[in-house]
């Protein structure tokens, strides 16, 4: 059997020997059609064949996990009958290409990957990293994409309610979409994606099918380099208005128990959902192109099966019920299409009229896809061993507490969260702003906590120290709410994997997640691997993004990070350590990004979520903020900003603790909370039963934060300059 010229090969970007593996497996050469089947299905993108062996040992159970990995998205049991659905997914290399698009139907697949399992989404957040906003091409991608995760969230009427953004210079090329939805569903009422029922119709719901988004999937398995900007035909055109639509109709079919399985057609479009449903009930799937919906003429087989336009389902109805399905969707004024049925044998058989288009096992496609153990090297940064001792002290604390709530990272990102409906539906607690965001679970007592993270440049000094510290934050964020962690979910974004230094970083990521994840006892439900993030060789750092959900029984003892009132006490609860390895002061103040990240005591952690709960269920506390990016001397300022603005000081001392000044302030040791309280002894009682260190620092009040340590004077800053630093970056932005 002959090999295709090499041009064809590099299209559908497989290698010689996957190819020899598909002749072998068919026991022909494949048509054109069967080719772009499996360059999409054995795309990085969608097969995970470089990371597969790895996740397999992510801790995936738990009492709550009522589904884990593998379909859509995954669900916690929270309750009251109800179960939370979510999952994070990355539009990196579309959202480069055409920002505005590329962001929103980022939004558009994860709110489907949601409501195909019948639940309904109520809550989306994002994770974006750009190069330094400083430069106008930078700004500009980061406005298209904040435009374009707005335009759609809003116009489709989930609120965006949390998030983060990053700058750092290896974004420049490569900036990073990760995109998070939640939604709210029935326990014994979730969907999955299967073709069960031999002779059940298939049909095709939504929009019409057109030739944007061909070869997308394999699009977003390749590194960048010149030229890239010319595959903006490989990015789909999102409609919200549509979404929307699409959304009911599908809940109201569910509710009529004649659709049997249902699955988002995302990446790699019809040849993903119908291979996928089919292998996973150990069936097949017949269908004919001819009957598929189109948009424009002279539409191939080919285009018909890789495009991946947007606001599409693929549903499997019971035979009989047809009439029931249409009915609905003609109601909402949309296409459903019976364009073919499940079959016994289990394969994947396209039709063109009487023409047979492809006639492939599904597992071929699906379970059979290259699992590659690629080979890696266990990171070593030689930047992580810098010497920071001879490290120079600030000639004034007050001045680089100033530079560092300035440093875009750290800066507030009102600019960026203000052209976000962060409301609608009316469920939102906590918005934009706060550790974590939070919503009310409608009809119970119950809230839901949220929140993404990853400090990348920790993860790029050490990978598993980093991936460590990224689930502890994220979790942190959600205790800081008065959650309870229940659930994670991950995005990993890293360069090249067929360079064994970026494998290195991805398999030691994975094993300090997992590792963390097994220890905090807080299972990961799903997720997405999103590879060779680069640009002309320049690899983005390891961004092992972390979703995590907590579960609040009582939404009224819900915790924000602003102090409350004056006379109220402040207490740091957890130890300081002194590290500065990888900080955002050394970077700002320094201009270094060097030294050893600080170790994650993954017990400590777990005593700090247990001693918070407890002191909140208690009704001990009155505000909650984590230290994490810029240490103490930042979270104390964070507290003091009422949103968006300036609000109460306080006057605090620090214990003498022997470390350096600028450690002890700007060290981002894990494990701490800065907290109030109206009864510190009480408070101190709860900490010692877990064995948490616990310091009274002074208390709320007054407009500026007076900070000594060890009774000596060290900073007094008025809260409007320090907010005045802290928004900074609006001015830049707007």
């Amino acid at each position: 059997m002959a090999m295709p010229p090499p041009e064809v090969l590099e299209q559908h970007r497989l290698t010689a020997e996957e190819y020899e593996r598909i002749e072998r497996r068919l026991g022909r050469e494949p048509n054109r059609t069967e080719l772009g089947l499996f360059s999409v299905m054995w795309s990085e993108h969608c097969s995970y064949k470089s990371s597969k062996k790895h996740l397999r040992g992510l801790p995936t159970t738990g009492p709550r996990v009522l589904q884990g990995p593998g379909e859509n998205a995954g669900a916690v049991d929270i309750g009251d009958g109800l179960a939370a659905v979510f999952k994070i997914e990355s539009h990196n290399h579309p959202s480069f290409i055409e920002p505005y698009q590329g962001a929103a139907t980022g939004v558009g697949g994860i709110l489907r990957d949601i409501f195909t399992m019948n639940a309904r989404p109520v809550a989306v957040l994002n994770s974006l990293r750009f190069g330094p906003p400083a430069d106008p091409a930078n700004r500009r991608l980061l406005s298209g994409v904040v435009a374009g995760i707005g335009g759609y969230g809003n116009a489709f009427g989930c609120p965006t309610v949390g998030g983060e953004v990053v700058f750092e210079p290896c974004y420049q090329g490569n900036p990073l979409v990760n995109a998070f939805c939640l939604g709210l569903v029935k326990a014994d009422r979730i969907f999955k994606g299967r073709a069960d029922g031999i002779g059940n119709p298939v049909f095709y719901v939504g929009a019409k099918t057109g030739r944007d988004g061909i070869h997308g999937a394999t699009m977003a398995s390749a590194e960048f380099g010149e030229g890239s900007e010319e595959k903006r035909p490989t990015v789909q055109v999102g409609d919200p208005f549509m979404e929307k639509v699409l959304l009911e109709a599908c809940l109201e079919a569910m509710k009529t128990g004649a659709v049997i399985g249902i699955q988002d057609m995302g990446a790699a479009g019809l040849s993903c959902s119908t291979s996928e449903m089919g292998a996973r009930s150990g069936t097949g799937v017949e269908i004919d192109v001819r009957k598929v919906p189109q948009r424009e003429t002279g539409m191939t087989a080919y285009e018909v099966m890789l495009s991946e336009s947007q606001e599409r389902m693929l549903l499997v109805a019971a035979k009989g019920r047809e009439d029931e399905v249409i009915r609905v969707f003609e109601k909402w004024d949309l296409h459903a299409e019976a364009i073919g049925h499940v079959i016994a044998e289990k394969r994947l058989r396209v039709w063109n009229g009487a023409t047979l288009e492809a006639d492939v096992p599904n597992e071929a496609l699906t379970d059979e896809a290259p699992v590659y153990d690629r080979p890696w090297v266990e990171p070593k940064n030689p930047a992580a061993d810098a010497d920071l001792s001879a490290l120079a002290q600030p000639a004034h604390l007050g001045d680089a507490l100033l530079q560092v709530l300035a440093a875009p990272t750290i800066a507030s990102k009102r600019w960026v969260y203000r052209q976000y409906d962060c409301s609608v539906r009316g469920s939102t607690v906590v918005g934009p702003g706060s550790d974590a965001a939070v919503i009310h679970v409608k009809g119970t007592r119950k809230g839901l906590a949220m929140s993404v993270d990853c400090n990348a440049r920790l993860v790029w000094l050490d990978p598993y120290e980093g991936a460590r510290l990224a689930v502890a934050e994220a979790c942190r964020n959600v205790v800081a709410s008065g959650a309870e962690p229940i659930g994670a979910t991950n995005c990993l974004n890293f360069g090249n994997p067929e360079k064994p230094e970026i494998m290195g970083q991805l398999v030691m990521a994975i094993r300090g997640m997992g590792d963390a994840c097994r220890a905090l006892q807080v299972p990961i439900t799903g997720g997405n691997v999103s590879l060779y993030n680069e640009t002309d060789g320049v690899a983005i750092y390891p961004t092992p993004t972390i979703g995590i959900v907590g579960l609040l029984e009582d939404v009224s003892k819900v915790l924000a990070r602003s102090f409350r009132a004056a006379g109220d006490e402040v207490v740091l609860l957890g130890a300081c350590t002194g590290e500065l390895g990888g900080s955002e002061y050394l970077k700002t103040v320094h201009g270094r990004v060097e030294g050893r990240p600080p170790r994650l005591d993954i017990e400590a952690e777990a005593k700090l979520y247990r001693c918070v709960l407890e002191a909140n269920a208690a009704g001990l506390l009155r505000s909650a903020h984590d230290c994490a990016d810029g240490g103490l001397a930042v979270a104390l300022a964070e507290s003091c900003f009422a949103g968006e603005e300036p609000g109460l000081g306080a006057t605090l001392d620090l214990p003498a603790s022997g470390l350096r000044t600028d450690a002890l302030l700007f060290g981002e040791a894990p494990s701490r909370m800065v907290v109030t309280t109206g009864d510190a002894a009480a408070l101190a009682a709860v900490a010692t039963r877990h064995g948490v260190p616990c310091a009274r620092l002074g208390t709320v009040g007054g407009d500026s934060l007076r900070l000594a340590i060890g009774g000596a004077p060290a900073l007094d800053e008025p809260i409007a300059r320090l907010h005045g630093a802290w928004t900074s970056l609006e001015r830049l932005l707007g």
